[in-house]
C-alpha cells in the first residue's frame, strides 16, 4: 500500500520541460535553405524562368534587305536594292508587356517561395522527431542503467541463496528488453539524421537538443488567419496568376489593332537613283481569332482557382488549430501532473530494500514508463502540429 502511494505521488514526472533550443533549428533550417540541392536547382530554375519572361517585352528584330539584280540584256545595266524597316507596337501595348513581365515574375518568385516553404517543413519535422529520439534515447539509457543494476542484484541474491531461478530471468529479460529498445531507438534517430543529411546537401546535420522549443498557439485564430493568407505564398502566387491572366487578356485585346513598320528603302538602276520612306501595316484579320475568348476563359479559372485555394487553406488551417489546441492540452496536462520526483529511483529502492518484489517493481515500472513515454509522444506531437500551422512564417 506504502509502494502505491509513492508511485501515484511520484508517476506524474517527465523531463520534457520546454526550454529554449537557443535557435538550434533555426540554424540547422538555414542550412539546409543553403545547401540544399533541390532548392538550389529551383532558384536557378526560377531565375531562367524570370529572364524568359523579360524576352517578349522588347521591339521585335530590325529587318535588312539587300538584292543585287543583274540586268539582261547587259546594256540596261544591273540593279540594286536596299531597305532597313522597323516594326513595332503601339506605346500602350509596350508598357502592357512589361506590366505582364513583372507581374509574371512576381508569379514566379511566390512558386519559389512554396517549395521553399514546403521543403523547409519537411525539415523542421524531421528536426522535432530528431529531438524526440534525442530525448527518450536519454531516457532509454536510464532505464538501462536501473536495468543492469536489478540484474546485478538478483545475480548476487541467487548466489546467497535468497532468490530463486525465476527472478533473475526476470530481470535479466527485463535487461534484455531495454537494451533492444534503446537500440531500436538508436537506429531510427540514425535513419532520422540520414534524411536530414540528404536535404543538407549531403552534409551531415548535428542536433543534440532533447527538449522542444517553447511556442505559444495564436491566441486568436481569426486574427491570426488574416495575417497568415497575406504572406502564404501559395495564396500569393493564386492570387497574382489572377493579375497575369487580366494583364494577358488586355494584351491581347489590344492585339486586335493593327501593328505598324517603317524605314528606310533605296534602289538604284544605270543612271538613276530612288531612295526614301517605306511604311506598313499588319492588320490581325485572322491570326487572333479565338484568342480574346480564350484570354477571358484564363481569367475565369484562375479567379476560381484563387477562391478555391483561399477555402481550401482556411479549412485546413481552422482544422490544424484544433488539433494543435488539442494536442497542446494533453502535452500541458502531462507537464502539470507530473512531478519532480524520479519514480524509477524510487521504485528500485524499494525493491533493493525488500519492499516489494521483482514482480511488482516490473509491473509498477512498466507503468511509469508508458506514461513517460505517452508524455514524450504527447509533447512531439504538438510541436509538429503547430510547426505545421506556422509553416507559412518560415
Amino acid at each position: 500500500m506504502k509502494t502505491n502511494i509513492i508511485l501515484i505521488g511520484t508517476i506524474f514526472f517527465l523531463k520534457c520541460s520546454l526550454i529554449l533550443s537557443q535557435n538550434s533549428i533555426s540554424e540547422v533550417l538555414q542550412s539546409i535553405e543553403d545547401k540544399n540541392y533541390t532548392l538550389i536547382a529551383l532558384r536557378k530554375t526560377a531565375d531562367a524562368q524570370m529572364l524568359e519572361n523579360k524576352t517578349g517585352i522588347y521591339l521585335s528584330n530590325p529587318e535588312i534587305d539587300f538584292g543585287y539584280l543583274w540586268g539582261k540584256p547587259n546594256i540596261i545595266g544591273n540593279r540594286t536594292d536596299f531597305s532597313a524597316m522597323q516594326a513595332f507596337d503601339i506605346p500602350t501595348i509596350t508598357g502592357m508587356k512589361s506590366r505582364l513581365s513583372y507581374k509574371q515574375n512576381v508569379s514566379v518568385e511566390m512558386l519559389l517561395k512554396a517549395e521553399r516553404m514546403s521543403i523547409l517543413l519537411d525539415a523542421k519535422q524531421l528536426c522535432i522527431d530528431l529531438i524526440y529520439y534525442n530525448s527518450i534515447i536519454e531516457e532509454l539509457e536510464k532505464r538501462l542503467s536501473h536495468a543492469q543494476r536489478i540484474a546485478e542484484i538478483y545475480e548476487k541474491r541467487l548466489s546467497e541463496g535468497d532468490a530463486n531461478m525465476l527472478d533473475l530471468n526476470k530481470a535479466q529479460l527485463n535487461l534484455l528488453n531495454a537494451q533492444v529498445e534503446l537500440q531500436r531507438k538508436e537506429v531510427e534517430r540514425d535513419a532520422l539524421l540520414s534524411k536530414l543529411m540528404q536535404l543538407n546537401g549531403g552534409e551531415a546535420i548535428s542536433l543534440n537538443d532533447k527538449y522542444s522549443e517553447a511556442i505559444l498557439l495564436p491566441p486568436n485564430f481569426e486574427e491570426w488567419y488574416a495575417h497568415a493568407e497575406q504572406i502564404n505564398p501559395v495564396l500569393l502566387f493564386v492570387r497574382q496568376e489572377v493579375e497575369v491572366s487580366k494583364d494577358f487578356a488586355r494584351i491581347t485585346r489590344a492585339k486586335r489593332l493593327p501593328t505598324f513598320s517603317a524605314g528606310f528603302m533605296s534602289e538604284k538602276i544605270v543612271g538613276e537613283t530612288f531612295q526614301g520612306i517605306k511604311v506598313g501595316i499588319s492588320v490581325p484579320l485572322w491570326e487572333n481569332k479565338n484568342q480574346v475568348a480564350h484570354a477571358k476563359a484564363s481569367v475565369n479559372a484562375a479567379e476560381a482557382r484563387r477562391a478555391d485555394g483561399i477555402q481550401k487553406f482556411y479549412i485546413e488551417v481552422k482544422n490544424q488549430y484544433s488539433k494543435a489546441m488539442g494536442l497542446n492540452e494533453i502535452s500541458q496536462n502531462y507537464r502539470n501532473l507530473l512531478s519532480s520526483s524520479n519514480s524509477s529511483d524510487l521504485l528500485q529502492k524499494a525493491l533493493e530494500a525488500g519492499e516489494i518484489s521483482l514482480l511488482n517493481y516490473l509491473n509498477e515500472i512498466s507503468l511509469y514508463y508508458d506514461t513517460v513515454n505517452l508524455a514524450l509522444e504527447a509533447e512531439r506531437d504538438f510541436q509538429k502540429a503547430i510547426a505545421q500551422l506556422l509553416a507559412v512564417e518560415l
